[in-house]
């Protein structure tokens, strides 16, 4: 078997993008370093680097092979950690990005228990509906709805539940325009929703006959939060879309009613990401540990 430090060398060249800044990183004279790679490339049979006055870039068997290192040196971490974190009580900082429903439904009585059983760790949650990026933000797990062609396949992925959406609006709204028969006929309506870069809100919909249509409206009211949504929708002002634990006390009691109920929404998952490229910490895996229980009673996949 190969070394584990010529992958860990390797990659960390990959990484810091050539010689001298991952010989500065790792503490090596950058020639110890050059020499080891040459040796691995010379075991390997190929060339892993081109190498040029301007720096380095990887060949394509280069590329595949760094990323089976990734997974190499994120399994041999994660060994390690399995180890330490059953010797050691979790301790650290997570910072987590959390959809603003689920957090106050969710997470109001959720969060001080964890905080009791794990008195080593704190918690930085940052309460966002936008789609927040894990590394530029910093963010080490993040609580989302997504369906699955959405979701970022270089992330791991905790699915916990399936999730439904509705358009909703109030009786009174619906009543004041001729019946929709199909989408299209939806954009005479007052809408309510998020937007996206172009200022407008965009909706796939799957009907009868697996038809697709993919409803695009400039909001009357443009705004992330469910609760905003939803009262600006009982009181008459728009066409929202909803979660169905958002809504489905007031569709049972009639004050808000489904709109064009033949045709659907994808349905979503609510699901944990994290990255996982060298590993997780003891405190960012008890706190996974903690949502899948909280929020899915253990009913979980992960890819």
């Amino acid at each position: 078997m190969n070394d584990l430090n010529d992958l860990y060398f390797f990659a960390n060249v990959v990484e810091e993008g050539g010689f001298t800044a991952a010989g500065r990183t790792l503490g090596i004279p950058k020639s110890r370093l050059s020499r080891r790679i040459s040796e691995l490339e010379a075991r390997l049979g190929v060339r892993l680097l081109q190498r040029n006055t301007r720096g380095i870039a990887l060949t394509d068997i280069g590329n595949r092979y760094y990323k089976q290192c990734q997974i190499v040196l994120a399994a041999a971490e994660a060994a390690e950690n399995a180890v330490t974190s059953s010797l050691a009580e979790p301790s650290g900082h997570v910072r987590v990005s959390c959809l603003v429903p689920i957090a106050r439904e969710q997470l109001t009585f959720a969060l001080p228990l964890f905080l009791e059983r794990y008195p080593r760790v704190s918690v930085d949650l940052v309460m966002t509906n936008r789609r927040v990026n894990l590394l530029e933000d910093g963010i080490d797990i993040a609580i989302r709805v997504r369906t699955p062609e959405e979701e970022d396949p270089n992330l791991a992925t905790r699915r916990l539940r399936h999730t439904e959406a509705y358009l909703v609006a109030s009786p009174a709204l619906m009543k004041k325009f001729a019946s929709p028969e199909h989408p299209r006929s939806l954009t005479k309506f007052p809408f309510l929703g998020a937007i996206s870069q172009d200022r407008r809100a965009h909706f796939s919909m799957l009907g009868p006959n697996h038809e697709r249509y993919t409803l695009v409206v400039e909001p009357r009211l443009a705004v992330e939060d469910f609760m905003i949504r939803k009262q600006a929708a009982l009181s008459g002002l728009g066409i929202t879309m909803l979660p169905l634990e958002n809504c489905e006390q007031e569709i049972a009691c009639g004050e808000l009613v489904r709109v064009l109920p033949q045709w659907v929404l994808p349905s979503g998952t609510l699901q944990l990401v994290y990255l996982t490229q060298r590993g997780l910490l003891p405190a960012v895996r008890v706190f996974i540990d903690f949502l899948i229980a909280q929020l899915s009673g253990q009913s979980n996949t992960e890819s």
